[in-house]
């Protein structure tokens, strides 16, 4: 196996991707995982949406194990640094009750709704098995 050092970005080559992350094959030798959380600046709830088999990705090494030689990567640390714009972020107009102008509070309450829905039946299954016992 090569010699990386932690912190430098390297080249590679994803040779597998799972629901946790994908294993990166590094130039010069050796390969390690990156991670889920760190493929993107953003969410990633399919990993298969931003990496596939044989993508080329540049990728920070964020650390080595000496023992077992494992390397953890990260491709989000090694994106360029976005540009620092004037303002706060994500900045949108919002409405007199405070609430985003893009439907958001729609799909907030429609998600509290399901969210509820949910640990109320898994709730009534529990105590279903409870009352068993």
């Amino acid at each position: 196996m090569a010699e990386h050092e932690v912190g430098s970005i390297v080249a590679g080559k994803v040779i597998k991707v799972a629901p946790f992350g994908a294993i990166v094959a590094l130039e010069g030798g050796g390969q390690g995982l990156v991670h889920i959380s760190q493929v993107a600046n953003t969410f990633v709830q399919d990993i298969n949406e931003y990496v596939k088999v044989n993508d080329e990705v540049k990728v920070k090494i964020l650390s080595i194990d000496p023992e077992t030689h494992r390397i953890s990567l990260s491709i989000r640390a090694a994106l360029p640094k976005p540009e620092h714009t004037e303002g706060p972020k994500n900045h949108r107009p919002r409405d007199n009750r405070g609430s985003r102008n893009d439907g958001s509070a729609n799909d907030f309450e429609e998600k509290m709704k399901e969210f509820l829905k949910q640990s109320n039946d898994k709730m009534a299954t529990l105590n279903k098995r409870a009352n068993k016992r």
